[in-house]
């Protein structure tokens, strides 16, 4: 059995087998046969993922989508790509760069695989838009009878409207059709603002910014801002100089900032100081760039993560709440607090569907206790009706998530239909969507 841990460490596993399908044929086989053993079979991606939700069960298989990659078709006039199922969002972007198109919105994160992030519902920031699985246009599952299922909002719309957040519990998604746009300069401003003016000004800046976000450091008075501004197309770029993103990027956020971490983690009383001059010495950058290369960022430095989406108007009292909760933990958080915004949207288990929303993620460096601080904020979030990301780590299940998603039911009712047997599920599906049936 070979031994698989996800990126953060939170999850582990021994898969009976790793299978490496080449093809949606190979996928079918190993589908076929893990159905006619009566066993389970979890697809992995790139395991950034801090919940379970990629483990297997001891005993099953898991299947490594990493040699399913790459552009299938391409139709620019019509903004439309078809990209196989492990392709990662870094590749997919150098892709679509050279075809001049980009995805409308991003995370700020590509090391995931595009089924791994559509499937777990990854979203990047801004009021005006969605999370990526609203940029799906149709999908193409292998289902647990060998079948080969294709989904658009025509064909087949209640499966589309599932499968786009689908967890994996429906199929293995083999390839998935992108609506892009054409490539785009963003021009970034960031730096340092108080945060008792940010959030002064929270609603005001989602409603007139591209996107926005900060990140609130615990023990300091300044918040990171992020405002990204889309400019018209044929702008020209105007990056960062080499130096400066060596500097920024490499030296600053990650060998600066980890040292910073792991010097906390030894002597966890020196927390509070050093999160209060982490926040001082935050700079200011002015620059602009192909879309994709300002919205994601490289992290190095490894962390836990949980994350909810609340409803846009509870988003102060929240944080409010946390800002409180602080103060009160046994142990210091040496990691800050990541805030975004993002329009409703109509996707079944999307944490956005149906209300416009605000992502408040906590963070904890690995290695340091997290439990108290994640428990406390999950009852925060949960008494406003905080949904929370189906990859970040919650303790929720699927009694509780019911009341949280209007369709929580009909998604089942799908799931039932497809996967009568279990054959995608795992410990963390029986828990958050309950037994298949």
């Amino acid at each position: 059995m070979t031994p698989w841990t996800n990126w953060a460490g939170t999850a582990h596993a021994r898969p009976r087998r790793v299978h490496r399908p080449a093809d949606t044929d190979e996928v079918r086989a190993v589908v076929a046969d893990v159905a006619e053993r009566g066993s389970r079979v979890r697809p992995i991606g790139s395991g950034h993922s801090f919940s379970p939700i990629a483990a297997t069960d001891p005993g099953c298989d898991a299947l490594d989508l990493g040699g399913l990659t790459g552009v299938v078709s391409a139709d620019a006039e019509a903004g439309l790509v078809t990209v196989r199922a492990g392709t990662t969002l870094r590749d997919l972007n150098a892709a679509l760069d050279v075809l001049g198109l980009a995805l409308t919105n991003l995370g700020d994160i590509d090391a995931q695989t595009i089924t791994g992030a559509i499937s777990t519902g990854t979203h990047g920031t801004g009021a005006a838009f969605g999370g990526l699985a609203t940029q799906v246009a149709a999908l193409e599952l292998v289902t647990a009878d060998g079948s080969v299922v294709r989904c658009t909002p025509d064909d087949r719309p209640s499966l589309f409207d599932a499968a786009r957040v689908g967890l994996g519990a429906l199929g293995v998604v083999t390839s998935v059709t992108l609506r892009c746009e054409p490539s785009f300069v963003l021009e970034a401003l960031e730096g340092p603002q108080p945060i008792d003016r940010v959030l002064a000004d929270f609603h005001e800046l989602a409603d007139t910014e591209d996107h926005f976000e900060f990140y609130w450091f615990p023990y300091g008075r300044n918040a990171l801002v992020k405002r990204n501004t889309r400019r018209p197309t044929g702008t020209r770029a105007r990056p960062l100089s080499a130096a400066r993103q060596f500097l920024d990027y490499t030296v600053m956020e990650n060998a600066a900032f980890g040292g910073l971490c792991r010097l906390g983690r030894a002597v966890p009383r020196l927390v509070p100081s050093l999160g209060a001059l982490a926040s001082s010495v935050l700079s200011t950058r002015h620059y602009s760039d192909t879309s994709h290369r300002v919205f994601a960022t490289n992290r190095a430095v490894r962390f836990v993560e949980s994350e909810y989406a609340v409803p846009r108007e509870s988003a102060l009292d929240v944080l409010g709440e946390l800002r409180a909760l602080v103060t009160r933990l046994r142990h210091p958080v040496a990691f800050p607090v990541e805030v975004r915004v993002a329009a409703a949207d109509d996707v079944w288990l999307s944490t956005a569907y149906g209300r416009d929303s605000a992502y408040i993620a906590v963070h904890q460096y690995v290695g340091m206790p997290y439990e108290e601080y994640f428990a406390g904020f999950a009852e925060i979030a949960d008494a406003v009706g905080g949904r929370p990301h189906w990859g970040k780590m919650h303790a929720l299940d699927a009694e509780r998530l019911r009341d949280l998603y209007p369709r929580f039911d009909d998604f089942r009712r799908v799931r039932a239909e497809l996967d009568p047997h279990g054959v995608f599920a795992n410990a963390y599906l029986d828990r958050v969507l309950g037994p298949v049936g």
